[in-house]
């Protein structure tokens, strides 16, 4: 970077991975004026689209994009997993990511990163010489891991995340407000370090993108109230953008990518409730708002998002399907999924995935035995406070989409063809030509 004295050699190659939370290629690629600076990328570098995972929710995604490998291995599968043998659940957090993490691999190669408010990382890792975990992290003071860094900081006004309850008011002016004043202070954060700090790979994660989509993307999608406001907000994320790269040297490759795409949301679907409706939900009492409320007639519930289990004996503590009747209970579990339609009469269920088409590894005893990918404007919702109808509207308009994330890159060698999320992790280490030695779900994007 020229600025300081470094330690190895001259020509080391270094990485510089800008996370952008839920931002859809196609928002991009429609408006060149408002993305100068990635368009430019994709235009001298690397871009396109990358997949996402199943299912395409921040609190799974993060944990495959950092370690390359599916929830199967990494152990994560939404915001709320369950408990094996048990109907208890759990928020997951860092601690709870069995696989290695791409920064732990850097580590262990003798290099240096700094980690700054990449999701589902608290507890804040020690291995690496700096880190600030990210979305679920309860404060400040608990997701730094040093005292100069929280201090450094609180001085920059930093927050973990915006105000998400702001968009929740039919005037959103302090919620555009607060999620620029994340923004601001994110970029002079990431600025600071990116010349403080004696890195290999810096890593840091702008989730403001995320909360300004689930609550004014439908306002974009349909040039409503805060459309201008939304490009606005994009217009600033984007110089922001440029001005890293500009401060990046030769020896530098810059990648930007998201964990998953956004589109409108029309309507919330309860789960829970179509289930209930259907047979294949009942409750102990009336008064029931989480998994250990259902009762042993219990054939069938749903997780966050859009995730389906069998109440299956001998993995469940009360289950109640035969292991032999397990196929034959889930196909008719799929036939009334994919009966199930809208208030328009559209289909709800685009693609139902089965759970071993998605899911392998150690740590597959809580996977899903479904998981279904939604039709655009759709939302799939689990929630077991019983909800008057299946469909339901709320303060968002924007939902996680599976099909429309992106990656972009300095590098021009970078082969986008069928990329995915897994492909991440391997393509950074090839970067940085660090050899971990491991089996990954990805491979590199080095043509």
């Amino acid at each position: 970077m020229g600025l300081f004295d470094r330690l190895r050699g001259e020509d080391d190659e270094r990485v510089v991975f800008l996370g952008i939370d839920g931002v859809p290629l196609d928002l991009v690629e429609d408006h060149p004026a408002v993305f100068e600076n990635l368009t430019d990328i994709a235009e001298t570098g690397s871009g396109g689209r990358l997949e996402s995972i199943v299912p395409p929710e921040s609190s799974a995604c993060w944990p495959s994009l950092t370690t390359g490998v599916n929830p199967g291995e990494t152990g994560v599968y939404g915001f709320q997993d369950r408990e094996v043998n048990s109907y208890e659940t759990y928020v997951p957090l860092g601690r709870h990511v069995k696989a290695t993490r791409l920064w732990d691999r850097v580590t262990d190669a003798g290099r240096d990163a700094t980690v700054l408010n990449v999701p589902v990382t608290f507890p804040p890792s020690t291995r690496v010489q700096r880190m600030a975990s990210g979305f679920l992290s309860p404060d400040l003071e608990s997701a730094t891991s040093d005292e100069s860094l929280r201090e450094t900081l609180d001085g920059f006004d930093y927050r973990i995340d915006v105000n998400a309850k702001l968009g929740h008011d039919d005037d959103k002016t302090e919620f555009l407000e607060n999620a620029h004043a994340t923004l601001d202070a994110r970029y002079e954060a990431f600025s600071h370090y990116l010349v403080e700090d004696d890195w290999d790979l810096f890593f840091g994660v702008f989730m403001s993108t995320d909360r300004v989509n689930h609550f004014l993307f439908g306002d974009y999608a349909t040039d409503g109230e805060y459309a201008e406001e939304f490009l606005e907000f994009y217009r600033t994320l984007d110089e922001y953008i440029g001005a890293i790269r500009d401060s990046l040297d030769d020896d530098t490759t810059l990648v930007v990518a998201s964990d998953h795409g956004f589109t409108r949301l029309e309507w919330e679907v309860n789960c829970n409730q179509f289930l209930a409706d259907e047979g294949w939900l009942s409750y102990e009492d009336e008064d029931h708002d989480s998994l250990t409320d259902i009762d042993d007639e219990t054939r069938a519930y749903s997780l966050i998002p859009g995730r389906f289990y069998l109440n299956l004996e001998g993995r469940e503590p009360n289950g109640v399907v035969p292991e032999d009747e397990y196929e034959a209970t889930r196909e008719a579990l799929i036939d009334d999924l994919e009966s199930l339609t809208g208030p328009d009469g559209q289909q709800v269920c685009r693609r139902i995935v089965k759970g071993e088409d998605a899911f392998d590894g150690a740590h597959d005893g809580i996977a899903p035995d479904l998981v279904v990918i939604p039709t655009d404007g759709f939302d799939l919702k689990s929630g077991f406070s019983g909800k008057e109808a299946v469909f339901t509207e709320g303060p968002r308009n924007g939902m996680h989409k599976f099909e429309n994330s992106l990656l972009y890159a300095t590098d021009p060698d970078l082969d986008l063809t069928d990329a995915n999320l897994f492909d991440v992790t391997p393509t950074i280490l090839d970067l940085l030509d660090v050899d971990a030695d491991a089996e990954f779900d990805g491979e590199s994007l080095l043509a």
